[in-house]
């Protein structure tokens, strides 16, 4: 064996043991960070069976390559739907009246609120979804025009960046704030002028890590639950939130059924990568997310949020009984 064809076979032996860890990762339900963990970076952990997989063929390991391909094919059945519109059986749903929901999750409130608003104007933003909001951000978010810009609201801040929030063009009723979680989520329903409100969440569970990971898991679960409840009510339903997950943790795949399904998904925009944004390098992994249920998605974007280490989202988001 050549030097050549030996490091070809390190490569490609280890690209191929990068990409199974990411696979099995990605489709077990264990709540340790030893699993959880590489499943958040299952895209990235899976270049480098690409690279692999290129070096043997170039080397004619086939045996290798084909082993390669195995891999990558199984990943592709996560990844592959997110890529393809009408996925979710709803790009397809144009019909009804528009809201623009933003999701933005505003870093321990130091986000830069006059560029928070301005996006709300320039983007004519009909609800924003708020996470990490704290008491003095809402003044300064409101000083800045947001509740101008959108005259009902319900808050819920608390210091350290542990608040949520939700400002609306359209009048809110019944909010209240999610029990059981360690930062704030709150919920509620808006006259979108539909035969029924239009429910709207702001979530927010624990990340997987430094926290301990069955909290983050246990956290998903009581996300399940008020999902289970608001499927329970008639309405269509939108969920902005900083979910610290990604399409790879099974947990956050399990919640898009019964109808639920991420808007990502919906009209094929891929894996949006949201976070961090505060670093040297771009964002790495995608755990902002807008979820609905008995609505369409027109559009998913990504924007960039001054003063924040998470982009944001913009979905316009169809209520088929709104005018």
């Amino acid at each position: 064996m050549t030097r050549g064809t030996l490091a070809a076979t390190i490569v490609g032996l280890g690209g191929i043991a990068v990409g199974l860890a990411a696979v099995v990762a990605s489709w077990v339900d264990i709540p340790s960070i030893l699993v959880v963990g590489p499943a958040s970076f299952a895209p990235i952990l899976l270049c480098a069976t690409v690279v692999g997989a290129v070096v043997c063929v170039v080397a004619r390991r086939w045996l290798l390559a084909a082993v390669s391909a195995v891999v990558l094919a199984v990943a592709s059945i996560v990844v592959v739907p997110l890529y393809v519109p009408g996925a979710a059986g709803l790009a397809s749903a144009q019909t009804g009246g528009e809201v623009r929901i933003m999701q933005a999750n505003v870093m321990l409130g130091r986000a830069d609120a006059g560029a928070l608003v301005s996006t709300v104007r320039e983007r004519e933003i009909d609800v924003v979804t708020i996470e990490e909001i704290t008491p003095e951000s809402v003044a300064l978010v409101e000083d800045a025009g947001l509740d101008e810009a959108l005259p009902y609201k319900f808050v819920a801040p608390y210091p350290g960046g542990a608040g949520a929030a939700i400002y609306s063009r359209f009048p809110v009723s019944n909010g209240r704030e999610l029990p059981g979680f360690l930062l704030a989520g709150v919920t509620v329903d808006l006259d979108v002028g539909a035969a029924q409100p239009l429910r709207a969440y702001a979530v927010h569970p624990i990340p997987p890590y430094p926290t301990p990971t069955p909290v983050w898991a246990s956290e998903l679960d009581l996300v399940a639950d008020e999902m289970s409840a608001a499927a329970s009510r008639p309405g269509s339903v939108v969920i902005g939130g900083d979910f610290n997950s990604t399409h790879a943790h099974s947990r956050f795949r399990n919640l898009l059924s019964d109808g639920w399904v991420d808007a990502a998904d919906a009209v094929g925009a891929g894996v949006l990568p949201t976070y961090p944004m505060d670093k040297w390098y771009p964002p790495v992994v995608g755990i902002d997310h807008v979820v609905v249920r008995d609505a369409g998605v027109r559009s998913l974007d990504v924007v960039d949020i001054a003063g924040s280490d998470h982009r944001g989202l913009i979905a316009a988001v169809t209520v088929p009984t709104m005018p």
